[in-house]
């Protein structure tokens, strides 16, 4: 049966079922939801600098450690180098910030959020110019990466490795890395299964782990809360072959979705604030899909037709570094 952890190209041990805290801001909604997934067996935990909540994720943390429940050692922490510190004299700075929020010494993952870097102000996260486009400026992903190196030698991260980048850019930062990238971050799931992108990685010793693993069916708050326009979301867990081997298996199309991936290898973070739910997506270790489901569900892929976080709204298409591309 599978292992429930994988091991990083630092030997750093990675759980592949993570708890992603995007769009979870309330307090009391987001200590409920860690409170429940530290119940559940979970010691993933993924946040950003971005989210606005690594102080309350920072504070469950160490009502946990303080009570004796879990060790520092057992836990595996993520976050993330917001756009504004895509820039080598920024992201020492923006670390430190992250640090202090989350009240830790280190955390086990680093990661570069975007390959985009935009102008910085002290209290705005996406400056837009009059077009309503992000105010981006021009950026050295190898010069960011030697900071990102820095880092782990200062001993503020174990692990460094990028979110959104495209196989290009991972390709140039591998040229010149001393300490190469033990993770890229990016939408993956079964209408999206970012194949190609996955199997680079693998070939070059990166671990993956999917954001929006069960297709963001939130992700239009996020939309009405930026302005931008909402979107026609796939339903992916009603779709009829996903449903079809849940039943088979006696569990729900989450568990059939997430156990998917990482029965590819593939870490998976998905954001839940119910109890319930947060529980079942970690239950995913006591079955396995054989090939026959495998083979079918591989066919529900949709490639770029199927993607959810398109990130259209910052109008950044003819940006250089725009992602996906």
């Amino acid at each position: 049966m599978l292992k429930n952890s994988i091991i990083l190209n630092n030997g750093a041990k990675m759980p592949l079922i993570g708890l992603g805290t995007w769009q979870v801001n309330e307090p009391l909604e987001l200590r409920n939801a860690m409170n429940a997934a530290f119940e559940s067996g979970y010691r993933h935990f993924d946040t950003a600098f971005l989210y606005k909540n690594e102080n309350i994720v920072g504070k469950v943390i160490e009502e946990w450690i303080r009570k004796g429940l879990v060790k520092r050692e057992e836990l595996f922490i993520t976050t993330k180098l917001p756009l504004a510190g895509v820039h080598p004299d920024r992201v020492e700075m923006f670390l430190n910030k992250s640090l202090h929020n989350l009240g830790l010494e280190y955390v086990d993952l680093y990661l570069v959020h975007f390959p985009v870097c935009v102008k910085y102000h002290e209290t705005i996260d996406f400056p837009l110019n009059e077009a309503g486009e992000l105010q981006a400026e021009p950026t050295d992903h190898i010069a960011v990466w030697k900071k990102m190196e820095e880092m782990v030698e200062l001993g503020k991260t174990r692990s460094i490795g990028i979110s959104n980048f495209n196989k290009n850019q991972i390709a140039r930062i591998l040229e010149k890395a001393t300490i190469k990238p033990a993770n890229l971050q990016i939408e993956a799931h079964l209408y999206l299964q970012n194949t190609e992108l996955i199997e680079f990685c693998k070939k070059h010793g990166i671990s993956v782990v999917a954001y929006s693993p069960l297709g963001s069916p939130a992700i239009n708050i996020f939309h009405e809360k930026q302005g931008y326009p909402t979107k026609n979301l796939p339903k992916i867990m009603e779709d009829e072959n996903v449903i079809s081997i849940a039943k088979k298996h006696s569990k729900s199309p989450a568990q059939i979705m997430l156990r998917f991936l990482v029965q590819n290898g593939v870490a998976a973070i998905p954001k839940s604030v119910t109890p319930s739910r947060i529980k079942e997506n970690i239950d995913i270790f006591n079955f396995e899909l054989d090939k026959s489901d495998i083979a079918l569900l591989k066919t529900l892929d949709k490639g770029e037709a199927g993607r959810v976080c398109d990130m259209n709204g910052f109008k950044l298409s003819n940006h250089p570094d725009f992602p996906f591309k």
